[in-house]
């Protein structure tokens, strides 16, 4: 029932929405230049693979920023890149989209996951963007989203937590912060693993685990 529930969110709100010249919905598009064809739904799998994870109601729910170019807009996975779904260690499994030689690693997902891995599947993770922000014309570049984007994706991000039923929301980033007032979800703010952030991450998560 927790699956069908938070697919049905995903199918109807995330999925359908057209990509714009600067985001990109990996989920219903692909760029032939980047992405193997049938990409789209193999991403839409990845992210069905990680749901099923949870048979359970987790105790956290994570709320980060939005996909990077080397980490979810490949994977279609939050913070999680295409290195570690084939990774057979990894907690989660999947398939590999882009047209490179080898599967992407994203420095993010890799600092994310080393803390957050013996703690899987207490916590579930979503983006508050659940599309790539990217330049005009940049399609594997990275920009801050909007705040209309923040916002109509803080909506999205409110169905899920209803959803799961988590207990706690930590905000990765002031962006998720943001988002979450938007939604009026009292949020623990957590500093973001990217840009030198990775000590403070992992203090940050050690001490709301523990509490």
């Amino acid at each position: 029932m927790l699956l069908r529930d938070l697919w049905k969110v995903v199918a109807e709100k995330v999925f359908p929405t057209p990509s714009s010249p600067t985001l990109f919905n990996m989920y219903l598009d692909e760029d032939p230049l980047l992405d193997q064809p049938g990409a789209a739904m193999i991403r839409r799998q990845n992210l069905h693979n990680y749901m099923a994870c949870y048979t359970h109601r987790p105790e956290f729910f994570l709320l980060a920023e939005a996909p990077g170019p080397w980490g979810c807009r490949f994977s279609g996975v939050p913070i999680v890149s295409e290195r570690q779904l084939v990774d057979s260690d990894f907690p989660v499994s999947g398939a590999a989209t882009a047209r490179a030689d080898a599967p992407y690693s994203e420095y993010s997902a890799r600092i994310f996951w080393r803390q957050m891995k013996p703690l899987f599947p207490r916590f579930f993770v979503w983006n508050t963007v659940p599309y790539h922000p990217h330049r005009r014309g940049q399609p594997t570049s990275i920009r801050t989203p909007t705040a209309r984007e923040v916002a109509a994706g803080a909506r999205i991000a409110g169905e899920l937590w209803k959803h799961l039923g988590a207990g706690q929301v930590l905000a990765i980033g002031r962006k998720a912060e943001r988002a979450c007032s938007h939604i009026g979800i009292d949020a623990t703010y957590i500093r973001h693993p990217s840009q030198g952030g990775a000590r403070l991450f992992a203090a940050g998560i050690q001490q709301a685990f523990a509490n």
